[in-house]
């Protein structure tokens, strides 16, 4: 995606990995509000870098949480239907893909900006099963009393594909759920599920669990996070120079932090290679 309010001076600094670039905005009003939606699996790197965003444009940003898909009162589908005033979503790609197919999200204004796979996770000091091949796997959760996984991208793929590919939905079909809205670590923490599943990223700030690790590389699926500028924002320019700042190399360490590979890519530039 190109970003044309920035200014050739202020792209320089963005990939410089400098937040000077905030201030080479002349053409934009400071001090604007952004109303921005993220999924959970970006959470802990947008916490990290939203006050450093606030501080070096003047804007204020507030930000709401909910899944990529799916119909809680806080998805970010069933937030655009019922006309939330929304600047920016960073949510699953091919997920903000079909909101732009339909009209709701600018296209091309898609920027990449991680990378995160599955983790698996116990209540803190529980046992750990063996979970790092396939067939370790697969016993562990023939033997686990229950399962729980997220109802945004990891859980469906979880519940959809994996399952199935060890053999196993049958037998899941009467153990393992899908919890919708709240982070499936917590669901583990509290003894509500002996074994969960759930962005990486979205494990790790959650306290009294242990993370086993993440799926074994022959059944790991990647989700990547991205962001976009809703088609009903009367704030572009502030809007594209956020997802600027989100995808530059000041970024690229919170990001690592959370347990995500930074991108910081427009998609159409990787897909040129």
């Amino acid at each position: 995606m190109s970003v044309p309010n920035l200014s050739r001076r202020g792209v320089l600094a963005l990939a410089g990995g400098s937040l000077a670039f905030l201030g080479a905005r002349p053409a934009l009003a400071r001090g604007a509000t952004l109303h921005v939606v993220s999924s959970g699996g970006f959470a802990a790197a947008y916490r990290a870098l939203a006050p450093g965003f606030e501080k070096h444009s003047g804007d204020h940003l507030v930000i709401g949480w909910g899944p990529s898909m799916g119909e809680t009162h806080d998805a970010v589908p069933a937030r655009l239907k019922r006309g939330e005033p929304l600047d920016v979503l960073i949510m699953v790609g091919y997920a903000l893909d079909q909101l732009a197919r339909e009209g709701k999200v600018i296209p091309g204004s898609r920027v990449d900006l991680a990378r995160s796979g599955i983790g698996m996770a116990v209540k803190a000091g529980a046992p750990h099963p063996a979970t790092g091949s396939v067939e370790a796997l697969k016993q562990a959760l023939l033997d686990a009393k229950s399962i729980a996984y997220s109802d945004s991208a990891s859980g469906v793929y979880i519940q959809n594909e994996m399952f199935a590919k060890l053999g196993i939905a049958d037998a899941m079909k009467v153990k393992a759920r899908m919890i919708p809205a709240t982070p499936v670590g917590e669901i583990v923490a509290r003894g509500e599920a002996e074994f969960g599943f759930q962005q990486l990223s979205e494990l790790k700030p959650i306290a009294g669990i242990d993370i086993l690790g993440p799926l074994p590389p022959e059944l790991q699926k990647m989700t990547v996070f991205s962001a976009g500028v809703v088609r009903a924002s009367r704030q572009r320019g502030e809007a594209e120079a956020l997802i600027a700042y989100l995808a530059s190399p000041a970024a690229a360490g919170a990001i690592r932090d959370s347990g995500m590979e930074p991108l910081g890519e427009p998609m159409r530039q990787r897909d040129r290679r």
